[in-house]
């Protein structure tokens, strides 16, 4: 982690070269880190340029520091970077300070919504990122407040721990000139995440295969029970049989009946439900064998697939102990991680893990323009593929408001051509070049909102905002649009699914 002294040193960095530059993109890749595309240009710069900047607030390694690119982002972005990306789109960066003598740094921004501080917090364990309003009050954490500092909750003002002050400790970049002073950070931290992530992963692989070797233990054995159970199925097969032909020796009310098996030459003794007739204790003593039956069937056939599991689990564990877990680079060892099985599991530990996201109050979550609007104006939000939002109209109502006041430069109109439906807005962040598969998304989503939602393909047609007007004295819901182009759209069921998973809005 960072200390004092090279905190400081990146900040007077930050406030002398970056200030000015505009916030393009933000990727989260993990629970404790985001990444900053901003665009603009250093004072020795012949031209604009793009910078990656990352912030980290893991609680070994948290640091600001500058990457290559922009990592890939998660299919469905958190909380936490779907705010930044409503709120502070093409947001300009005003400058970079310490947060009074403590190893805080505040990114201030000012957007179209407001003015933000982005808030990078290390303090160990307590390490956490934050966006504060223009009065200092926190809109959101990106890790729960319960893990790190539980009174910095939504609506709080802002505030240092009140531990004293830390210790300045040596500048261990000083080597660095300050063009590369950001890159030696990043230099430094990823080989210790990538040793430490080496001998983590090996720990984690170690753990699931244990707890699934159990479960495949147990498993195994409930199933051998359930075949060890065949012999109790005969009898009550026999059961049945010799009931058959004495149901007339049977009397009302009674518990049990002694009967003479003349296959065997033993008296059998057969309890019996004295609620019920002779005929429905026969028809219960089928019923039960043929569920037993059905379990052993069932059984008999999962035995074969338990213990060949088990097998594998044991295969999986012995490969894990030869690739070994020292520190470094490990192809093996990620190799291992990568077999589908072992993702699987990983996958679900993880997810179970995961803790879940702090929530802000439903009004901090809306974009500005939003605030003070019925609730009917408000368009539905979604996200695409590639994290640029989707509004979508709720009414005719809507879809006027979505297009003519909410939608802005160089935002996509969508609609279908020839049939009625819900206005649909791609929200480009003033990008000239849109993603395709962005497009594709907002197509899907128009289609799904009019009447031909069930249709496997559909012409949808898409134009710039610019385009898009409203006569004076037409119907609600009722737009002009010029130029544009048509897109013949093949419906796909795994992206409506995605997309719909994606919405932001409650």
């Amino acid at each position: 982690m960072l200390n004092f002294s090279e905190l400081r040193r990146v900040a007077e960095l930050l406030d002398g070269r970056f200030t000015g530059h505009r916030l393009e993109r933000c990727v989260q890749p993990g629970r404790d880190r985001i990444v900053l595309t901003l665009y603009g240009r250093h004072p020795q710069d012949e031209k604009g340029r793009k910078r990656f900047l990352l912030l980290c607030a893991d609680s070994a390694s948290g640091r600001l520091s500058q990457v290559a690119g922009l990592p890939k982002a998660p299919q469905n972005p958190p909380a936490f970077v779907s705010w930044i990306r409503a709120h502070l789109s093409s947001a300009r960066l005003t400058g970079a300070r310490l947060w009074g003598e403590d190893r805080v740094l505040a990114l201030a921004f000012e957007s179209g919504d407001g003015r933000f501080e982005l808030v990078l917090s290390l303090l160990g364990k307590r390490s956490n990122l934050y966006i504060l309003d223009e009065r200092g009050q926190v809109v959101l954490a990106q890790r729960p407040p319960s893990e790190t500092r539980p009174e910095m909750v939504a609506g709080a003002a802002f505030a240092l721990p009140g531990s004293g002050l830390p210790n300045p400790g040596k500048d261990r970049f000083a080597q660095a000139d300050d063009a590369d002073l950001l890159l030696a950070i990043e230099d430094h931290y990823a080989k210790d995440e990538g040793e430490r992530d080496a001998t983590g992963l090996a720990r984690e692989i170690r753990q699931v295969l244990k707890r699934e070797s159990k479960n495949a233990e147990r498993r195994l054995t409930k199933i051998e029970a359930e075949l060890a159970e065949a012999d109790g199925a005969n009898d009550l097969q026999r059961h049945g049989e010799l009931l058959k032909g004495s149901l007339s020796e049977i009397r009302p009310g009674a518990s049990e009946i002694k009967l003479h098996d003349y296959e065997t030459q033993e008296e059998v003794s057969i309890a019996l439900d004295p609620t019920l007739s002779p005929k429905q204790n026969l028809e219960a003593t089928f019923k039960r064998y043929q569920k037993l039956l059905r379990r052993l069937t069932k059984a008999g056939g999962q035995v074969a697939e338990a213990r060949a599991w088990q097998e594998k689990l044991g295969e999986l564990r012995a490969r894990l102990e030869s690739v070994g877990s020292e520190p470094g680079q490990n192809p093996a060892l990620e190799e291992l991680a990568a077999e589908p099985e072992i993702a699987r599991m990983l996958g679900r530990r993880r997810a179970a893990r995961s803790p879940a996201r702090m929530e802000p109050a439903a009004e901090a979550r809306l974009p500005a323009r939003f605030r003070g609007l019925p609730r009917k104006l408000h368009p539905r939000r979604y996200v695409s593929g590639e994290e640029l939002e989707i509004w979508v109209g709720r009414s005719d109502e809507g879809n006027d408001y979505l297009t003519t006041r909410l939608a802005r430069g160089k935002d996509l109109f969508f609609h279908l051509d020839g049939a009625p439906g819900s206005h649909v807005v791609l929200r480009t962040e003033g990008q000239d070049e849109v993603p395709p598969e962005s497009i594709l998304d907002a197509c899907e989503l128009a289609v799904h909102f009019s009447k031909q939602k069930n249709a496997g393909h559909a012409d949808v047609h898409v134009v710039p905002i610019k385009q898009v007007s409203k006569p004076r004295g037409a119907k609600k819901g009722l737009v002009y649009v010029t130029g544009g182009r048509s897109i013949r759209l093949r419906r796909e069921e795994s992206r409506l699914k995605r997309l719909l998973g994606s919405r932001l809005d409650p």
